[in-house]
């Protein structure tokens, strides 16, 4: 399961939205300020430092780029 934390206007969160669908993988998003308020976000995830945030079977890998590396 891959859980990915996006901010409205996030050129990386699109990225790995568009990467994630083209390799064919399901994915939840939740969107900070939508579905999840900042302080919540942060309070969940103290350690998180920027967005895309992503989870891969509760384990967090980090943004975009550890994505990329991951699924390369």
């Amino acid at each position: 399961m891959i859980e990915i934390y996006t901010k409205q206007s996030c050129t990386y969160c699109m990225q790995a939205k568009i990467l994630l669908k083209g390799l064919g993988m399901e994915f939840t998003e939740s969107r900070i300020g939508n579905n999840i308020t900042r302080d919540e976000f942060i309070e969940k995830f103290p350690d998180a430092k920027t967005v895309p945030y992503i989870l891969v079977d509760g384990k967090p890998i980090g943004g975009y780029e550890q994505l990329k590396k991951l699924y390369a």
